[in-house]
């Protein structure tokens, strides 16, 4: 099928790329001049295992090509609207990038056309798009508008649109429902040429879930702000943990050993960020405000994750006493691991609230710093994280990156200034750090230190109500 997808960010290309990989002819049209140059000379603007070598490899076979938002939109019988919808300040989402392609859609093409929303847009945005359509149509355009969210993990893109657990397509009319199972059937059957690199073994076929546009729309935001509420509660839990003296990694997995509960989500840190999660809980609360109904419990959720930040930097005030003139170490700048996106990334809110009290920062993150300069041009950058930690009053770990597990603690011992660790992803073994000599802290479990190292148990005797309370 000729397929046209609009918008190369996160969503768009990998789209476009592992729809060629089925076997489809792709055109994939950008409006940003000097990204849609870099992508025709072969120049990724962005970090996604694996998706570099699937364009290169799809490109090869004539099966994409890139090229302006107009010719993409003359190109495909389907048309995957994937262009952003980033947050309004009044938390809903804005929807004007969207308008414009409908808009274009509607006075360039004539004949038949089903179009897909991709992007995550608020519910009944299908209706909004059949109007918008309706109303601009000069050339004769008839055309279905269909609803195909999108659950692709960033860090993971690829293997979660190639290899997906559900496809859920929104659709009002048979004809529209028949040409997304058409677009869809090599992975609905796991019948395509799986790139080599991936190593897939064999797979699962994934539940191809046919709806109405309406719950299709729904079912990205509720799964979301779903996840999101998780993340939250264990946060929360993280708090009392802290308190109480209890381990929170221990609380979660026996909370997770229960099949209605699942372990995935449960893991506590400074919270919740990217492009997704954030926007995505804003607008859903927004939503239900406009439809009249009480969403009060997602804005806890967001209330709890907006003070994960501020919880941590407490600590570290307790810690450190005096936080002007400290130099800290920032381990991880992306908001997750296997990415360089940094919107929304925790790892800035911390930043800024640490340069803000006067603190000196040296960060260090395999793939994000280039961008992280956008925000923050004056910290200092550093080669590798031994780098970042010399001389080095306390190191943070705000991303959960694989090299950061693989620490050589003697070297690291003899750069820093003291041997403090603050582990926001509860991600190294505390013993193990305090058998180096590490005064080690993490979330939601009791602090270690050096003379401990034999026990990762903390202070057991004392009283709930002391001075636990008061160290992280």
């Amino acid at each position: 099928m000729k397929i046209s997808v609009i918008g190369a960010g996160y969503v768009g290309l990998t789209t476009a790329a592992c729809l060629a990989q089925i076997g489809h002819d792709v055109f994939c049209g950008e409006s940003d001049v000097p990204k849609l140059a870099n992508l025709q000379n072969g120049v990724m603007p962005l970090f996604e295992p694996h998706l570099e070598d699937v364009i290169k490899s799809v490109r090869k076979g004539d099966r994409l090509r890139f090229g302006s938002t107009e010719e993409a939109i003359a190109w495909g019988d389907a048309i995957f609207i994937c262009v952003g919808t980033p947050p309004l300040p009044n938390g809903d989402a804005d929807l004007s990038a969207i308008e414009k392609v409908a808009r274009a859609i509607a006075k360039q093409v004539s004949g038949y056309r089903l179009i897909i929303e991709k992007s995550t847009v608020p519910v009944q945005t299908g209706a909004q798009l059949r109007k918008h359509l309706s109303v601009h149509s000069t050339h004769g355009l008839e055309y279905d508008v269909a609803s195909n969210p999108e659950f692709l993990r960033e860090g993971t893109s690829v293997e979660d649109f190639l290899h997906p657990d559900r496809i859920v397509i929104g659709a009002d009319s048979p004809r529209a429902a028949d040409l997304l199972r058409e677009i869809y059937e090599p992975i609905v059957q796991q019948k395509f040429t799986c790139p080599i690199h991936l190593s897939c073994p064999k797979r699962e076929q994934p539940i191809f879930l046919a709806t109405d546009t309406s719950s299709a729309e729904l079912i990205k935001h509720a799964s979301n702000s779903f996840l999101a509420m998780k993340i939250s509660f264990i946060n929360m839990v993280a708090n009392l943990c802290e308190v109480v003296g209890a381990d929170v990694t221990k609380v979660s997995q026996g909370m997770g050993l229960d099949p209605r509960i699942g372990p995935a989500f449960l893991n506590p840190g400074i919270g919740f960020g990217g492009f997704c999660f954030p926007k995505d809980v804003q607008a859903f609360i927004r939503i239900a405000e406009k439809s009249g109904c009480d969403f009060s419990l997602l804005k806890e959720v967001e209330k709890i994750n907006q003070h994960r930040v501020e919880h941590i930097v407490e600590k570290l005030r307790n810690e450190l006493w005096v936080m002007r003139g400290k130099k800290l170490a920032v381990w991880g700048l992306a908001f997750k691991p296997n990415t360089d996106d940094v919107r929304f990334a925790p790892s800035l809110a911390l930043i800024k609230t640490l340069v803000d009290e006067g603190a000196i920062v040296s960060a260090y993150d395999p793939e994000a710093m280039e961008k992280a300069k956008a925000a923050f041009p004056d910290i200092n950058y550093c080669s590798d994280p031994y780098e970042a930690a010399k001389g080095a009053d306390v190191v943070l770990i705000v991303t959960e990156w694989d090299e950061f597990r693989q620490i050589d603690w003697d070297r690291l011992s003899t750069v820093v200034e003291r041997p403090l660790i603050v582990d926001c992803r509860n991600m190294l073994n505390p013993s193990e750090a305090a058998d180096h000599g590490f005064h080690y802290f993490s979330v939601g479990r009791p602090p270690v230190l050096p003379a401990q190292a034999s026990s990762v148990a903390f202070a057991a005797s004392s009283p709930v109500g002391g001075s636990r309370q008061k160290s992280f």
